[in-house]
């Protein structure tokens, strides 16, 4: 799976630019130590978008490509904020058999984004994954802790009922 580009708008905060740069400042002095600070700052800003990756490629003077290569290769990465909910879809070989790609058309379409995407108020965010391990509920997907198995289309409504408070 391609990991997308976030098209939300970047909301930093100029006290999360400090504390990144602090960390990075921390840092710089051994390369080897760039993933780790690329975990630091998911955990600041929530994902790593565009902005945040040349703070770090500035900051320990690494290629933007090389901060691009690893934000995409690595799956804890994200590129894209997440949602007070996020919906991950198991589309592994048991749940995409018996129907998770109507359950993600159908997320798709009820939220208005689609996968690895937020929604503009940022209550909900889709993403897809390969195996959650309880292939014997598929299809499954999961919101936030939440599981939900042996589910249909139909389902969807419901289970996005009980988050839109």
């Amino acid at each position: 799976m391609q990991k997308k580009i976030s098209n939300y708008p970047f909301k930093g905060t100029p006290e999360q630019e400090k504390k990144l740069r602090e960390v990075i400042d921390e840092n710089k002095h051994d390369k080897s130590r760039l993933i780790a600070v690329m975990q630091e700052a998911q955990d600041i800003y929530g994902y790593l978008p565009m902005e945040v990756q040349e703070i770090i490629s500035e900051g320990m003077e690494i290629p933007m490509e090389k901060i691009f290569g690893v934000a995409t290769f690595y799956a804890q990465f994200s590129l894209s904020p997440k949602g007070k909910y996020n919906i991950s879809v198991c589309l592994g070989t048991a749940c995409y058999v018996k129907g998770a790609g109507a359950l993600m058309e159908k997320l798709e379409d009820a939220l208005g984004i689609g996968a690895d995407e937020c929604t503009e108020d940022g209550k909900f965010s889709l993403t897809a994954c390969r195996c959650i391990g309880a292939c014997g509920l598929a299809p499954v997907l999961t919101v936030n802790e939440d599981v939900y198995g042996r589910l249909v289309a139909d389902d969807i409504p419901g289970i996005l009922a009980k988050y839109a408070e």
